[in-house]
Parts: C-alpha cells; structure tokens; sequence
C-alpha cells in the first residue's frame, strides 16, 4: 500500500495548481492533508468526491484556518475526529482512520512561533497526542502517524541549526518531545531509509529558500515499533509543488 502525508497549505489553492490531477497519477491507496484551510461546503465537486477514494474532512471551528482531509481507496473500519479533548479537536487537527491491521493517524501538529502561549498549547498537545499513541500501542494497534509535526527533530533536519536555536519548530523543548517519542518505541520511518543530510519537507516562501534548498524536514510519518515489519520504503517528493511544503510518500505490506 502506498501512503501519502502532505501539507497541501490551503486545499483550494493546491486544486488551482493541479491537486486533483496529482492525486490521480501518484495514486496512493491513502493520503492525509494537512492544512487544509475550509470547510466542505466551500469545496468543489472534485475535493468533496475525487474518482475512486472516499473523503473525510476534519476543518477547523475557524474559517480558513487549519484543518485535515483523508482520501482513502479502502474505507476504513472507523474514523475519528481528535483525541475527544474540545480545546485541541476545536481547530481539526487530528484525524484516525482504524483500517483493522492498522491505524492511519493524520495530524497537523500547532504551530508555537506566535508567543508563549501558542507554545505552551502546542506541547500541550503534543502530550495528548503521546498519551493517545501509548493507550493504542497498549490495545495492540499498528499505528502509522503521519502529518506536519511543526519541528525539526535533530540538526540535520533542517539548514540552519545554529541560528534556529531560539526559534521554535527547533527549541530544545519541542526536539525533546520527539525524543520522548522514540523513546516510547516510535519509528521515524525516513530514517530508516535515508540518513543524508539536506532532505527537508518545508521551505519559507522567502528569499529563494526552496530553489537554495534551505529547509526544514517537519513532515513525517512515525509508526510503532510492532508495525517496522510492514514499512518497506519512505521518501520525499520535493519536486512536487504547490504548497511550501513537500509530500511525503510510505510504502508498507499490511
């Protein structure tokens, strides 16, 4: 089966840009969107039902803000919206699709560069969603858990460590939060496959920073420790554009 994770940064504008053709040439059995900015009655004939997927939206309470979306060959078992706590499912970041061999998790992790608060909010909820991984794993679920996780983990993840010290997306707190998660027996998939340097899923708009490939690899699919069996490939599609960020592509047997 072949997934597909990708911050499409506003899911109108990358259906101006070729979304839906895309779509239909990668042909993935599942793609989770991230960012998806809108709300389904603002969605064309085309986002709502593409040929041969079913969709899931998940948008935020705020008009053209956040959001995640699911297109899916194969309908899943069940599918959530959140983790069931209002402060954090209020803005549509989380979607969990229960495929039966496996569980699909969708999330467009929060943002902290606005202030303290935003920050404090984002770890916050960075510890809910732990919480939630760990109660699956316990039930015996596989998980995959992809999505746009707001930090670069170790410094080859993103250009420019040094001068990002002070910036979150790469504050020591934040990094720490992704060690936690593997320690608690998460995979980062990627580098399973790919230990260079300069491989990155983010770029600003600014100053050329995607043509110079100064980046940041934010997106990323984990999954748990008793589903490192089913992965057989990850890697970017860095060529794809139509959004600051890039897809990220999964490949697994169930």
């Amino acid at each position: 089966m072949k997934l597909i994770s990708w911050n499409v940064n506003g899911l109108r504008a990358a259906e101006k840009k070729g979304f839906i053709k895309w779509l239909h040439k990668e042909k993935p059995d599942i793609i989770g969107l991230q960012e998806i900015k809108g709300h389904e009655h603002q969605f064309s004939k085309e986002l709502l039902a593409p040929d041969h997927y079913h969709a899931y939206f998940n948008p935020a309470q705020r008009k053209g803000y956040s959001g995640t979306a699911i297109y899916t060959k194969v309908q899943p078992h069940e599918i959530l919206n959140g983790f069931g706590v209002e402060k954090f499912d209020s803005e549509g970041r989380t979607q969990i699709a229960d495929y039966g061999d496996f569980v699909f998790i969708n999330i467009y992790f929060p943002n902290g560069q606005r202030d303290q608060e935003r920050l404090d909010y984002k770890m916050a909820f960075y510890d809910e969603a732990l919480k939630y991984f760990d109660k699956c794993v316990k039930e015996g679920k596989k998980l995959f858990i992809t999505g746009d996780y707001n930090t670069a983990h170790k410094e080859i993840d993103l250009a420019r460590p040094k001068e990002n010290e002070g910036t979150s997306g790469f504050l020591p707190i934040e990094r720490r939060w992704l060690d936690k998660l593997v320690d608690h027996g998460f995979i980062d998939c990627f580098r399973e496959f790919n230990k260079t340097p300069e491989c990155y899923t983010w770029w600003s708009m600014r100053g050329g920073a995607r043509y110079r490939n100064v980046g940041w690899r934010i997106d990323y699919f984990f999954c748990s420790k008793n589903a490192r069996s089913m992965v057989k490939d990850c890697y970017h599609l860095p060529e794809i554009m139509g959004s600051d960020h890039c897809p990220v592509v999964l490949f697994i047997t169930p």
